[in-house]
């Protein structure tokens, strides 16, 4: 299904796949859980965001102790907004072409 889609298509099949085999049989994750899944698949573009305050709300927010879970809807919200703060954001504006 990846193999014949557009870049973007296939970006963002990859996420959900990526999100599916982490998620609970419900297709939730805990605050832990999505925690540790930026840690490890989303590390480049929130390196370095430590510092910043709206970076720190977020993550605080997911160290909060809680039994809400995170769906895939609130995760590609999070993606975006630490896409959008990203420094490697402004580093990837600046290349021209996607190849």
């Amino acid at each position: 299904a990846l193999g014949k889609g557009s870049d973007l298509e296939k970006a963002f099949a990859t996420v959900a796949l990526v999100y599916n085999n982490s998620a609970d049989p419900e297709g939730k994750l805990s605050k832990a859980e999505t925690k540790s899944l930026l840690q490890t698949q989303f590390g480049g573009f929130i390196q370095g965001q430590e510092k910043k305050p709206k970076y720190q709300e977020i993550i605080s927010a997911l160290d909060e102790e809680s039994e809400n879970k995170i769906d895939f809807e609130d995760f590609m919200i999070l993606l975006v907004s630490l896409t959008l703060m990203s420094d490697l954001l402004q580093e990837i504006k600046n290349v021209k072409t996607t190849k």
